[in-house]
């Protein structure tokens, strides 16, 4: 999809210099992708809320074209990224739409800047610690990657299973040759800190989450083998007064396997904000 209309920005934070996409005039929507990807995985939300919004795509920590990372980082370093994004960009609020990583980032952000955060939308993500089958699945991935220099080869199909359920990969070939373009361009080196981050020290937010006050939509997918349906649902309860919504043909990249779906539950849930 095209990106028509953004620009690249650059952000010194507290997590090195961040890359931007950023376009459009209006109240400022931010969005944060998932692990392994970048900000281009948003292509499809950039080009319906462009001419509505003032859109801000995040390369995060150590993924596209952002500073690589050198270690670890922890969720509340992500949430003060964001933060500092909208004071390098004079953003007095921002609504923050965030996919898996960027899903917990956003729940994050909207419970320790509460001045700072418009609506949040929190997609395909878990306020829970990871399990053991996830903790084994992806250190043996990074593992692998490391080895071979990158996410390649056999490694492709593990990644490609982890993010798009049957619907995706039987009839959008766009969509999975998205997603191994993207995998491919990962900087192992760098991205292994976020994974280590994200997946095996991951902390229980639940607590935290329920101090969130902003209106909050919380989006699953009902072929989503990474966050199950039920887990994502857990989150949206602890959240005071979440909305919680199921697509029933999408799994971990919902805003990229079924986009138009998103952008309409997006735009109405900011109607009634």
């Amino acid at each position: 999809m095209s990106l028509a209309g953004l620009e690249d920005r650059y952000v010194e934070t507290v997590l090195g210099r961040i890359r931007l996409r950023v376009g459009g005039s209006g109240p400022a929507m931010l969005f944060w992708p998932s692990l392994l990807m970048d900000g281009t995985l948003w292509a499809g939300q950039a080009a319906h809320f462009i001419d509505r919004y003032q859109v801000i795509l995040v390369d995060p920590p150590g993924h596209g074209d952002s500073s690589p990372l050198t270690s670890p980082f922890t969720f509340s370093q992500c949430a003060e990224v964001i933060a500092e994004i909208a004071g390098a960009l004079g953003v007095e609020r921002v609504h923050v739409v965030g996919n898996s990583w960027g899903g917990m980032i956003g729940g994050t952000f909207a419970a320790l800047h509460p001045g700072l955060v418009g609506v949040a939308v929190l997609m395909n993500a878990t306020a829970s610690p990871a399990g053991l089958r996830q903790k084994l699945e992806y250190g043996a991935l990074t593992g692998t990657a490391r080895v071979l220099g990158g996410i390649r080869g056999p490694l492709l199909g593990p990644v490609v299973d982890a993010f798009l359920g049957p619907t995706a990969k039987r009839e959008k070939p766009d969509v999975v040759a998205k997603v191994n373009e993207s995998a491919r361009r990962v900087n192992i080196a760098s991205s292994r800190h976020a994974v280590t981050s994200v997946v095996p020290r991951r902390p229980d937010q639940r607590s935290l989450f329920g101090r969130i006050r902003t209106p909050v939509l919380v989006v699953a997918g009902l072929e989503d083998t990474t966050f199950p349906v039920a887990e994502t649902e857990e989150m949206a309860d602890s959240i005071p007064g979440a909305r919680f919504v199921v697509l029933e043909q999408s799994a971990h990249l919902a805003a990229l396997e079924s986009p138009a779906e998103v952008n309409a539950l997006i735009d109405d849930f900011l109607a009634d904000y």
